[in-house]
C-alpha cells in the first residue's frame, strides 16, 4: 500500500517517473497505451490552451487568467483516477482536470471571458463551479462527499486547492468534518510553492503539507507533482479506499507554478531565475513524453501531428467561445436556484427598472 510505504512523517515522497523519464517498474501503474496517450495528449492540449489564454488576455479578449504551465500532471494525474459518476471540485487553476472530466474547452474560455455560460455544464460531468476565494470550495466538496455517503452511492469527490488554502479556516474545518464523518473524498493540494507572492515556508511550520492529514485521522501522502503516473497511482489508491468506506485521503502534489499567479501578477518580482530553471528541467510534459517514447508509443512525428491538431482544436474552441451569445442581466440571477425565489425575482425586476431608467 502506497500510503503505508510513503508515510509523510517518514519524509518520503512518492515518485514513479524521475525527472529524466525513467520509470520505477515496481511502482508503474497498469495503464494501457490508449489511456497513457490520452493522458499525454490532454496534458499537451492543456499547455497549448493555457498559453493561448494568456495571449488572449494580453490582447484584451479574455479577463484576468491563472496560468497553469508546469502543473499539468498535478491536475490530470488525479482526474484520470476518477470514474464517470465521481465529483470534481476545483479552485481556478485546473483546466487539465476539467478537460479529463469532459468539460469543453470553449466553456472554460467563455468563463474567463466573464460569461456565465462558462459555468453551465451539460450532461452529467459532475463538476462544481469554480471557487476563486481561496479554500472556499473545500467545505463544498466535503458536503458533496457527505451527501454521497448519506445516499449510499458508489462515488467519490475529488477536491483541488493550493498550498495557500491550507492556511485558511475552510481547509481545517473541511478536513476535520471529512475525517470525523469518514466521508468519501480525496483532497489534492497543489503545492506549487507560492500563494501569489507568499512562499510555502511562510504558510506553515510543518515539514510537509501531507502530514496535516494525520491530525484529522486519515492518511496523507506527498507525491512528486510533476509525475503524472505517481499522481494517478496515489489517487487511484485513495479513491479505492473511499469507495470501500475507508474515508478521506490528503495528497500533497509537490509541483511548481512556472508562470505568474495570474495575468495580473509579475512573478519575477519575488522569484529567482534559479528556481525556474530547476523546475523547467523537471517539466511534467518532457518527462512523460520521454517515458512514452521509451515504450514505443510516441515519436517526434506523432508529437508534430498532435501539436498541429491540438493547435487547430484550440483555435476552434476560442472561435466558439467568442461567438457565444454575450451575457445578460438575467444571467446574474437565474443560475443559483432551480426555481428563482421571490426575493431574487424582486431584485431582478428592480435592476431591470434601474437600467431602463438609465438607458442601459
Amino acid at each position: 500500500m502506497l500510503f503505508e510505504e510513503y508515510d509523510p512523517l517518514k519524509g518520503k515522497m512518492l515518485q514513479i517517473l524521475d525527472k529524466d523519464g525513467k520509470v520505477d517498474k515496481g511502482l508503474e501503474p497498469k495503464l494501457d497505451d490508449a489511456r497513457l496517450l490520452h493522458a499525454y495528449k490532454t496534458m499537451a492540449l492543456t499547455r497549448l490552451a493555457d498559453e493561448k489564454a494568456v495571449r488572449l488576455q494580453r490582447q484584451g479578449r479574455l479577463g484576468a487568467y491563472p496560468p497553469s504551465k508546469g502543473q499539468e500532471a498535478s491536475q490530470i494525474g488525479p482526474a484520470l483516477a476518477l470514474e464517470k459518476g465521481d465529483w470534481l471540485v476545483w479552485a481556478f487553476r485546473e483546466m487539465g482536470a476539467l478537460l479529463v472530466k469532459g468539460v469543453p474547452l470553449w466553456r472554460l474560455y467563455t468563463y474567463w471571458m466573464g460569461n456565465e455560460a462558462g459555468s453551465l455544464l451539460e450532461g452529467e460531468v459532475n463538476v462544481a463551479p469554480s471557487a476563486v476565494p481561496v479554500g472556499s470550495q473545500i467545505p463544498h466538496a466535503v458536503g458533496i462527499s457527505y451527501a454521497i455517503k448519506y445516499r449510499k452511492e458508489n462515488k467519490v469527490a475529488l477536491c483541488y486547492f493550493g498550498d495557500g488554502a491550507t492556511s485558511e479556516g475552510d481547509f481545517h474545518e473541511g478536513l476535520n468534518f471529512a475525517g470525523t464523518f469518514h466521508t468519501p473524498i480525496v483532497f489534492v493540494c497543489q503545492n506549487n510553492q507560492w500563494a501569489i507572492s507568499v512562499p510555502r515556508r511562510l504558510q506553515t511550520a510543518s515539514k510537509t503539507l501531507a502530514q496535516k492529514a494525520v491530525a484529522y485521522g486519515f492518511p496523507g501522502i506527498q507525491v512528486d507533482g510533476n509525475d503524472v503516473l505517481a499522481l494517478y497511482a496515489a489517487t487511484k489508491e485513495a479513491t479505492d479506499r473511499a469507495r470501500k468506506g475507508d474515508g478521506p485521503t490528503l495528497i500533497e502534489s509537490f509541483t511548481y507554478r512556472m508562470g505568474d499567479h495570474t495575468t495580473s501578477d509579475d512573478a519575477t518580482r519575488y522569484r529567482g531565475a534559479e528556481d525556474l530553471a530547476y523546475w523547467t528541467a523537471r517539466d511534467p510534459l518532457t518527462r512523460f513524453r520521454t517515458y512514452l517514447v521509451g515504450r514505443g508509443t510516441w515519436s517526434e512525428a506523432k508529437e508534430r501531428e498532435w501539436t498541429e491538431e491540438a493547435s487547430r482544436i484550440v483555435e476552434e474552441e476560442v472561435k466558439k467561445a467568442e461567438g457565444y451569445a454575450p451575457p445578460s442581466l438575467d444571467d446574474a440571477f437565474k443560475h443559483t436556484f432551480a426555481t428563482m425565489p421571490q426575493d431574487l425575482r424582486e431584485q431582478l425586476e428592480f435592476m431591470r427598472g434601474e437600467l431602463n431608467q438609465r438607458g442601459g
